[in-house]
């Protein structure tokens, strides 16, 4: 007879440890590019500094989005712990919305990036290893796709603020376990 391994079972009303452990890891990446995407953003262009500082912005995003796509996987094939019956349905239908719009930031994000990196001469580097572009030098759509990128930024950041102000919320106020879901 052979033993099957399995994680063990999450709490009640809890994430299971992998999703707690890529929820902490990607919200850490996240606000590592906010910093690094509004820092670099302020260096003088074609300067080493900023290369330095673009090229780990590009690297960091890829490696997020990685973890994201797994994320994802990992949302997809297991259930999500459901909300406490005394949440207003409106609260949960809110709830539901915001992950999907962060879901959404946390996709488009990084392609927009890897797309208007595609479209200048320096192309995207991956902690130092050359990617494939997926176009050709042409200033008009990287500005373009830099331009998706920056306001795709500030519904994320927005979405974030909402996430964690809503996350203090169940703590603080309704005191109703949902924060404690997604903590270690």
């Amino acid at each position: 007879m052979s033993a099957v391994l399995t994680a063990p079972a999450a709490a009640p009303g809890r994430y299971r440890a992998p999703a707690v452990a890529l929820h902490w890891l990607i919200a850490l990446l996240v606000i590592a590019m906010f910093c690094l995407g509004f820092y670099m953003t302020g260096l003088p262009k074609s300067t080493p500094e900023r290369s330095f500082y673009l090229n780990l912005h590009k690297s960091l995003g890829l490696l997020t989005a990685m973890f994201v796509l797994v994320r994802l996987g990992w949302r997809a094939s297991h259930v999500v712990p459901p909300l406490p019956a005394s949440m207003p349905s409106w609260q949960a239908r809110a709830a539901r919305w915001s992950h999907r719009l962060l879901y959404a930031c946390m996709v488009l994000q990084p392609l927009t990036g890897y797309i208007s990196s595609s479209f200048n001469k320096f192309g995207i580097k991956f902690f130092g290893l050359s990617l494939p572009n997926w176009g050709w030098e042409d200033k008009y759509l990287r500005e373009l796709f830099v331009g998706f990128h920056g306001a795709i930024a500030v519904v994320f950041i927005v979405l974030v603020v909402i996430h964690v102000l809503a996350a203090l919320k169940h703590l603080l106020i309704d005191r109703d376990r949902v924060f404690q879901r997604m903590l270690p």
